[in-house]
């Protein structure tokens, strides 16, 4: 069973539709979406992206007795969402009702979906928008019901092309090691001497080449995110490892120095 979850905010708490999509075992998929009051606010840019507003939800459940309504069901299936947002919204909204977060079963079909097709790293990446295009996958982007229906679609997709039973699939793999910290000077006669940049992230080459390239155009690569740094190339970023975070150490640094007013600043995702 796929999970999906869309906020009225930016707070992952503001849970206003959950949607689930039930893979048979004939691997038909049978959707299923519900709106929920978060009793917050509502951005413009949430309502933009869903489409779904206060009016839509003034007289919906509020997030405890639709997690009521859903438990059960949840409790008795491995649950599938397309990235690590949806159980930590479901989390956070437990916090904010003040209710015991229940122990379900996850697994993450970007993680999946990285297994199945790495080349696509660097290349257009494993969001759902890029898999969409590439898996020529139908659904309607930004509906919780569509989406939690799209994770199930990536991952009966890589069970096909692993040949994997789904049980294998979710088997945890070994943890990729990051490269250790590069640091580089680069060309004084390069284009962009005087730059500095620091990478973060998994990128579509090994972290050396990277660094070579930017130091053949004049860039000095470092370790860290300093005064000094110019330019912050993003790669894929593991949120198993992020602690919880949406953006690595050195992202939210960089942002934090930009807001504190430090100019020159240039991210890159890649």
């Amino acid at each position: 069973m796929a999970l999906d979850v869309e906020t009225a905010c930016s707070d992952a708490a503001s849970i206003c539709q959950i949607g689930l999509a039930c893979v048979e075992p004939d691997n038909q998929i049978q959707t299923f979406s519900m709106l929920v009051n978060p009793g917050t606010r509502f951005d413009a840019f949430n309502i933009q992206l869903h489409g779904i507003g206060p009016d839509h939800v003034v007289n919906a459940s509020r997030f405890p007795d639709a997690l009521d309504v859903l438990l059960p069901l949840l409790t008795r299936h491995h649950l599938i969402q397309h990235s690590n947002f949806d159980k930590q919204a479901m989390s956070a909204a437990c916090r904010s009702c003040g209710i015991d977060i229940p122990d379900l079963r996850w697994s993450d079909s970007v993680q999946i979906a990285r297994r199945a097709w790495p080349e696509w790293k660097g290349n257009g990446g494993h969001g759902l928008a890029n898999l969409k295009r590439t898996l020529n996958l139908q659904f309607h982007h930004h509906d919780a019901g569509e989406d939690a229906r799209a994770a199930a679609m990536v991952v009966l997709h890589a069970e096909h092309h692993l040949r994997l039973p789904f049980e294998k699939l979710i088997k945890p793999v070994g943890r990729k090691s990051y490269a250790a910290p590069i640091a580089m000077d680069g060309d004084p006669k390069g284009a962009l001497a005087g730059s500095v940049v620091v990478f973060t992230g998994a990128l579509g080459m090994s972290r050396n080449e990277a660094a070579e390239f930017a130091a053949q155009v004049g860039m000095s690569v470092k370790p860290g995110v300093t005064k000094q740094t110019t330019h912050l190339v993003v790669g894929d970023q593991d949120l198993k490892v992020l602690a919880g975070h949406t953006k690595s150490s050195k992202h939210r640094k960089a942002e934090d120095m930009q807001s504190a007013g430090h100019w020159g600043w240039s991210v890159r995702h890649v």
